[in-house]
């Protein structure tokens, strides 16, 4: 059996329920995540990698692209004017 050892902190509750339930969507549990940031910190030798769930709007906007849907333009002038008008 591998040895582990025992982290407390203290947090604002609501701060743990929201981090439980952003980590819980991610498919990890807190003390998964807590592992991960501070061995991460090891191996960067300070902060590490800001983890982050994909936003849904880019979800979305690659499942158009996979599926061809949205718009399509037949010059990169009439592209450029979308994407200015956007």
């Amino acid at each position: 059996m591998v040895d582990t050892a025992t982290i407390t902190f203290r947090t604002d509750p609501q701060v743990k329920r929201q981090a439980k339930e952003l980590y819980e969507s991610m498919g990890l549990d807190l003390s998964t995540a807590l592992n991960m940031f501070l061995r991460q910190s090891l191996t960067d030798n300070g902060m590490p990698f800001r983890a982050t769930r994909e936003s849904q709007l880019n979800v979305e906007a690659r499942r158009q692209a996979d599926t061809r849907e949205g718009a399509a333009f037949s010059s990169v002038d009439d592209l450029m004017k979308d994407l200015m008008d956007a």
